[in-house]
């Protein structure tokens, strides 16, 4: 399905324009506009459609790929990534500034295969503060 500017709004105005992983808001980005991201991806049968779809900054979206699943580094199972239509981010994640914390199994998994503590997100985070980043 094609997807028209209508929907990627809604997607835009659903997020707040603000990072539905690392929950990093567009306006604090130091790259390109945030992408409209196919949580299942179109190879694995998603559908482009408001239910499959969130707002993803480039690094987040670039490292999920079509990834579905990783690797837990506490159990060694694998376990599905964080869906941020059906999950909420609170259960599976903190902020400890600057890091961000996985609480259970899908949040540790979403942390390292989206690499969401590499040094140059963790640097922004401490330029951003804890009180600058709106979550959602």
């Amino acid at each position: 399905m094609f997807m028209d500017a209508a929907l990627r709004a809604q997607v835009r105005e659903r997020a707040a324009n603000v990072c539905e992983y690392c929950h990093l808001p567009q306006v604090f980005a130091p790259f390109p506009i945030f992408h409209i991201e196919h949580i299942r991806a179109r190879k694995h049968g998603g559908a482009t459609e408001q239910s499959n779809l969130c707002l993803a900054c480039s690094f987040c979206n670039l490292h999920k790929s079509s990834n579905l699943s990783g690797i837990d580094p506490e159990t060694d199972e694998i376990v599905r990534l964080f869906h941020p239509r059906t999950d909420r981010w609170d259960e599976h994640f903190e902020f400890r500034w600057p890091p961000i914390i996985g609480r259970t199994a899908i949040g540790r998994v979403t942390v390292a295969v989206l690499d969401m503590n590499d040094d140059e997100r963790l640097e922004l985070r401490k330029e951003l503060g804890g009180e600058s980043v709106a979550l959602h």
